[in-house]
């Protein structure tokens, strides 16, 4: 009943949380970590108010800032990178907090352990916490102490930022008291520590000295006590390797002593560590009305090459097209102006649309030659056939998952915001949102008969769903923890869900009956999807392997090794021969689902690869990473087809319609329709 160290009573709090084991104290307080009864004993962190202060002003100043963390998790914790608010309330006239337990070390621990971070790992871990502060900073809230300890590696890789007791709200930069300092030594920069001022410039250049620390193994405090600020303009000596000179100068900018002089904002320093990617040269020649006769027939070729094989840009069949080619002759006149036609080096995009339809974009380069009279040489990349056509928007917080009706007319999509909405595909209009779920929604699934839809969820139910009327059907309850993925069979007879504890439920999807539980996985399941036959179940897990089940039976057929990370998301082709899986190693894999043998490994995203998704025709692969890149590949030789970067955080979920022709794509709270 009392704690061995300090002899404080050890009472289950409000007679559900119990702590087991001391984790430290510090200026505010002790923690603790518990255990939740209510919830089968899920682990949990108990923050008790015992300020180390003497003196009214600084009891009220710990009070406040206690209070404040409780209110900023209540804010943030929707995202599933900041721990969440389990409760706060005041018992025996003591303030307590219960927050999220995160399984994991914090990134100090991390250097102590394996050593110096090279600049690859440096840049994943930028990526992953800007992502996390891009959502602090939209809240109008400054952490104002980021430092390794205060970063947590979770169990499934993914890092989350902890400890918002000194956070602060945009809207008031200044401390009460002029000249407070708040932060810590080494990592907080000169406005924090002169004036207690803050701004989101503020938290980058904590990130910033957070990537230095990480990057040479020297606390910025050490360089800051013999050097002051000075060390920032020449942190590069104490590296122990090099980094390239584009991502020093991201972090010059990063740590720059004026905050005036640094990124002012995270899509700032995004853009600057994703360019844009060159684009691949090939000779091209735009056609001039005097080489085409008219009207263009809708399968010719209206832009062709000189030489062999010829690249064109053909005109779709399905579309109703009559322009002449003089239209395109008019475009093109009306972009090259008389005063600019006749210069050699123009630089230009050029758009060439028939009929109010882009064919092709393209940057060109004018090198000689007088249009209309003579064709125009450019220099060109391929085309795509695959064009961005909306963005929607809707949810308010991190949309977890995307599925497709069997119809091709209806997308649903699950979120954090702990709602479902369904859209028509073809319009980008909403239909209705469905709401129920009381915690994040991570996966939606829609039966093959295109009646129900299925959403798993943190608050570890599944509900189903009447997908025509957005009635709610019934409830599944039997998880003991976050339901993650969820999947129905092809005969529409049988759902199957994963969750975190490692355990994948099998239920009867017409009556709600549990049918059986699978065990093997020894941690957080993240994706499940049954073979086309219905005879196999496929499941990825944190365990970084792939188990292959005997959907009839619930017996393991085989484990699947080779991923050094954990595995995010498999899909299974349509002629059931083929497996795919995406992993935290940044690579995908292909299998023979037959047997098991790796068939090969591809590689090209700098990122974890979250989501992947089979074509319905079984040649094309899609991959979604953290980045936010999507690439495109030949399922069957490997081959990268292309990548496209219209993202602007991870992907976290694909699908691609029943007729093969739509590809839908999640970031952040908007959708992308392909």
């Amino acid at each position: 009943m009392f704690c061995s160290n300090c002899g404080v009573g050890l009472v289950v709090l409000r007679n559900r949380y119990r702590p087991i084991k001391s984790l430290g104290a510090g200026g505010f307080g002790k923690t603790y970590l518990a255990e939740d009864i209510d919830k089968l004993n899920q682990k949990c962190v108990i923050k008790q108010f015992a300020p180390q202060v003497q003196g009214t002003r600084e009891l009220q100043k710990a009070t406040e800032l206690f209070e404040q963390e409780a209110r900023r998790l209540e804010q943030l914790g929707e995202h599933p990178q900041i721990p969440t608010l389990l409760a706060y309330f005041k018992q025996d006239n003591r303030l307590y907090l219960v927050q999220q337990f995160i399984d994991g070390q914090n990134l100090l621990d991390e250097l102590k352990q394996q050593g110096i971070f090279n600049e690859q790992k440096i840049k994943e871990l930028l990526l992953d916490l800007l992502d996390i502060l891009k959502t602090v900073h939209h809240h109008k809230v400054i952490h104002r102490d980021i430092k390794p300890v205060n970063i947590i590696r979770r169990s499934d890789g993914k890092l989350v930022l902890i400890d918002f007791g000194i956070s602060k709200q945009l809207t008031a930069t200044v401390m009460t008291q002029v000249g407070t300092t708040i932060g810590s030594y080494g990592y907080a920069p000169l406005e924090q520590m002169q004036g207690g001022k803050a701004y989101p410039a503020s938290d980058l250049y904590s990130v910033s000295a957070t990537c230095f620390h990480l990057l040479s193994g020297i606390h910025p405090w050490q360089l800051w006590q013999r050097q002051g600020y000075g060390w920032v303009s020449n942190w590069r000596q104490h590296l122990q390797q090099p980094i390239s000179h584009a991502f020093g100068q991201i972090l010059d900018k990063l740590l720059q002593e004026e905050y005036q002089q640094r990124y002012q904002s995270i899509e700032q320093v995004l853009q600057d560590l994703n360019p844009p990617s060159p684009l691949p040269p090939t000779q091209l020649v735009i056609a001039t009305p005097s080489s085409r006769p008219s009207p263009l027939p809708p399968t010719q070729p209206i832009v062709t090459t000189p030489s062999s094989p010829p690249l064109s840009v053909t005109v779709p069949s399905q579309a109703q097209i009559s322009t002449p080619p003089v239209k395109l002759k008019a475009s093109l006149q009306k972009f090259f102006s008389p005063n600019t036609k006749r210069k050699k080096g123009l630089l230009a995009v050029v758009a060439i649309t028939v009929g109010g339809l882009v064919l092709t974009k393209f940057v060109s380069y004018v090198r000689y030659g007088l249009f209309p009279t003579n064709p125009i040489p450019v220099i060109a990349s391929k085309d795509s056939d695959v064009f961005l056509t909306k963005t929607l928007e809707g949810h308010s917080s991190l949309i977890r998952s995307v599925a497709i009706s069997p119809d091709g007319k209806t997308l649903a999509s699950g979120s954090d915001d702990k709602t479902i909405k369904l859209w028509n595909l073809k319009t980008g209009k909403q239909i209705r949102t469905l709401t129920g779920h009381s915690h994040w929604v991570f996966s939606v699934a829609i039966s093959p008969d295109g009646k129900t839809l299925a959403s798993g969820s943190i608050d570890d139910t599944i509900k189903l769903w009447n997908l025509e009327t957005g009635e709610q059907i019934r409830t599944l309850t039997g998880h003991s923890g976050d339901v993650n993925s969820v999947a129905i069979s092809p005969d529409g007879k049988t759902l199957v869900s994963g969750s975190i504890n490692g355990t994948i439920e099998l239920w009867n999807l017409e009556t709600g009956e549990q049918i059986r539980t699978l065990d093997g996985h020894s941690s957080n399941v993240y994706s499940v999807a049954i073979s086309p036959d219905g005879k196999t179940l496929v499941s990825g897990s944190v365990d970084k392997t792939i188990k292959l089940w005997n959907l009839k039976t619930g017996k393991e057929i085989r484990t699947l090794k080779g991923h050094s990370s954990t595995v995010f998301s498999v899909a299974i082709s349509p002629d059931g021969k083929t497996l795919v899986s995406g992993s935290g190693d940044n690579t995908i894999k292909v299998w023979n689902l037959e047997t098991g043998e790796q068939i090969r490994t591809l590689e090209g995203h700098s990122s974890s690869v979250d989501s992947v998704a089979i074509s319905p025709d079984g040649k094309t692969l899609v991959s979604g990473s953290r980045n936010g890149t999507i690439k495109v590949w030949n399922l069957e030789t490997g081959e990268q087809i292309r990548n496209l970067t219209e993202h602007s955080r991870g992907v976290n979920s694909l699908a691609i319609s029943p007729d093969g022709k739509t590809l839908v794509s999640s970031d952040g709270n908007t959708i992308k329709i392909w």
